[in-house]
């Protein structure tokens, strides 16, 4: 794990590597040096052979993140500082949109603006019942633009409606009622959700996680014509590999499967 004094933490083990987002003095607010340590963790994972999924999470027990830091002390950020802010965040979620590994978004207390956002990037939201979904920005004279990709994939319009123009906070429960979370849970089980869905996605083969995971990126947008003759050649692809081979032969041998990641 790197220092604590650092904006970002990271740790791996048992084939997760878990990035905290280490701010909690400013509810993990996204700066710059933040976020352009989020991105390094996110392609040091990536390039990792070790590691076979990714958590995001939040420092402290107030916050995942409450959104982008508008600065301290009552200093307006300058117009460049804002720009890096949105730019380096618009790197965040492009990396995200393309990571072809499991990402996981453990919410452990408000998620709010480009958290809420940073989270919906994410393949997997677990949470406990205590958290708040919103996006406040129009209540600061702002409108949550860069999150509105994730938003409007993840979300029916009139909902992302409700949020975004009325700046209204969601309730887990709601969240979890609208298909967003993969668990919901009580706060002192959370660490147990995210170990469980990790511990399932670390034990598929991470092959063919990545070329699933390829395959669903790449079709976004594509017509339905388009979408299949790439998938019927992703298919061809997938049964080369030697962990499709094993996987059928671990089928019909009655055996849990030992996958070589190729």
């Amino acid at each position: 794990m790197s220092t604590t004094d650092a904006v970002i933490l990271t740790e791996t083990a048992d084939g997760c590597t878990t990035i905290t987002l280490n701010r909690p003095q400013a509810r993990n607010a996204l700066s710059p040096d933040l976020l352009t340590a989020l991105q390094e963790a996110l392609d040091d994972a990536a390039a990792d052979p070790d590691t076979r999924v990714v958590v995001i999470t939040g420092a402290g027990e107030k916050a995942f993140c409450a959104g982008g830091d508008l600065g301290g002390g009552g200093k307006m950020p300058s117009p460049y500082e804002r720009y890096e802010l949105s730019r380096r965040f618009l790197n965040v979620v492009r990396t995200l949109n393309h990571y072809e590994k499991p990402t996981v978004a453990r919410i452990n207390g408000y998620c709010l603006a480009g958290g809420f956002g940073l989270a919906l990037s994410c393949d997997f939201l677990v949470a406990h019942d205590q958290v708040k979904f919103g996006t406040p920005e129009i209540d600061r004279g702002l409108f949550p633009m860069m999150i509105m990709v994730p938003l409007m994939r993840s979300l029916p319009r009139k909902v992302v409606h409700d949020l975004v123009l009325l700046g209204r906070k969601m309730s887990a429960n709601e969240a979890d009622d609208l298909g967003l979370l993969q668990a919901l849970v009580a706060p002192d089980e959370l660490d147990t959700a995210v170990a469980e869905l990790t511990g399932a996605l670390a034990s598929k083969s991470p092959v063919v996680m990545q070329l699933g995971k390829r395959a669903m990126n790449a079709i976004d947008g594509m017509t339905a014509d388009q979408a299949l003759e790439y998938l019927n050649t992703m298919l061809f692809v997938n049964q080369q590999t030697e962990d499709a081979i094993e996987g059928i032969m671990a089928f019909f041998q009655k055996r849990e499967p030992q996958w070589k990641g190729r």
